[in-house]
């Protein structure tokens, strides 16, 4: 679980169906406007008032331009009203022609649905290099239908989909100050999936009232604990960014720390970034399992991500994992290449519920036992106590297949 806080109840919110429209005044759908063949290419999502907002971005150091303006909105007041979306073209490294679209999409979004441009954000999704064909997205933009639909949520979650297989979503909601407060999110993500963001977009609405230096702190710690702790291969996209809307219309008290049920409303965004981040992993370009890694008995928080990540990235865990082998050696090398120090006699390795190493030491379990746990569940754990300290991090991931490879062969195809 998410350390950021102390859980006082496992029971203190509500996992819904719902989707990023259920936070009261969030208004989002989607449709085709021409970028891809058929599917839905063009998202948008807006509050009914301004909202205080928060984002995270990638690091990789080319970030491409719908980053840069979304980067320049915030700045301003830290406040957002929408955020328009299209995937299938990145529109990165496609110099100032490519910046002047993404403001473009601001400034005509922001027309259409009668905002002040700078509380608008972009984002984009798909292949790097290209012009966004702008034309399409002018006449989509004109298209959006003002106002709330049922299915808009739906469609939103299909329209920022790129090489994804099933559409991410997450709700909880929570009572705070007699308020009902809800908490959603949706978000794509399936290759290029590396720790400190990755081709990934998250967008997260609430309808909480929560102080804007408060939103970008819980945000930036709540990103490290979740969606920074996801990999699929390695790689590390220029468009990644989870963005974070709070528009106060459930009208409790302002949240911060000090609030008494601080805890209620941490609680439900842990699980929504949590739920979003492991939909994200499981939906790894060719994945067949999830793969769950616990360290646990670490001196540091740094030290216990570290591990995890190391594991949950090790090409050769995935394909052991993939080919339902228990090679346990895989797990001990990417611990022993990870950087962290770590004395080997106080390890301990589990595999499902297999212990393959105690103590140093290979564990007594049935190779074949331990097969059949590997090829015969969709997901999979790996739990690693490295005995010296108290600190502890879940990392999450996917097994690594044939059709990763044919499918990023054939990405532009």
């Amino acid at each position: 679980m998410n350390q950021l806080y102390e859980k006082a109840s496992a029971a203190s919110y509500s996992k819904t169906d719902g989707n990023i429209m259920s936070p009261l005044g969030f208004i989002a759908g989607g449709l085709h406007c021409g970028i891809k063949r058929k599917r839905p290419d063009l998202a948008w999502l807006y509050s009914e008032v301004p909202a205080k907002a928060a984002a995270v971005y990638t690091t990789n150091h080319f970030q491409a331009a719908p980053i840069k303006v979304t980067k320049e909105s915030l700045a301003k007041s830290q406040m957002l009203q929408g955020m328009i979306i299209n995937s299938g073209n990145a529109n990165s490294f496609t110099g100032n022609e490519g910046l002047a679209h993404a403001y473009m999409m601001r400034k005509w979004f922001a027309g259409h649905i009668g905002v002040e441009e700078d509380l608008i954000g972009v984002a984009s999704t798909g292949v790097i290099g290209e012009l966004l064909p702008i034309e399409k997205i002018e006449a989509g933009i004109s298209n959006i239908p003002i106002g709330k639909n049922e299915t808009g949520g739906d469609f939103f979650e299909k329209a920022i989909l790129t090489t994804d297989t099933f559409q991410k979503r997450a709700c909880a909601v929570v009572e705070i100050d007699g308020k009902t407060v809800t908490v959603a999110g949706a978000a794509k993500g399936s290759g290029m999936i590396h720790p400190n963001m990755a081709t990934m977009l998250a967008f997260i609405t609430t309808d909480a009232e929560v102080e804007s230096e408060t939103l970008q702190t819980v945000l930036k710690q709540m990103v490290n604990e979740t969606f920074n702790m996801i990999t699929v291969d390695g790689d590390t996209s220029t468009n990644d960014m989870v963005v974070m809307m709070a528009n106060g219309m459930a009208e409790n008290q302002p949240l911060s720390a000090q609030h008494p049920e601080w805890h209620k409303f941490m609680d439900a965004f842990s699980y929504v970034c949590t739920q979003l981040a492991k939909q994200i992993a499981r939906d790894g370009e060719g994945a067949t399992k999830l793969v769950e890694v616990f360290v646990s008995g670490a001196e540091t928080k740094n030290a216990a991500q570290t591990v995890a990540k190391t594991v949950i990235g090790s090409n050769l865990v995935k394909t052991a994992i993939f080919g339902a082998d228990a090679n346990w050696g895989r797990i001990i090398n990417a611990i022993g290449y990870s950087g962290v120090n770590v004395d080997e006699n106080m390890l301990t390795v589990k595999l499902g519920g297999f212990t393959v190493v105690e103590n140093g030491m290979p564990g007594s379990y049935l190779d074949e036992e331990a097969h059949k746990y590997l090829a015969g569940n969709e997901e999979i754990h790996i739990d690693v106590d490295l005995g010296s300290g108290s600190h502890s991090a879940i990392a999450w991931g996917c097994d690594l297949t044939y059709d990763y490879v044919k499918i990023n062969a054939t990405y532009r195809s």
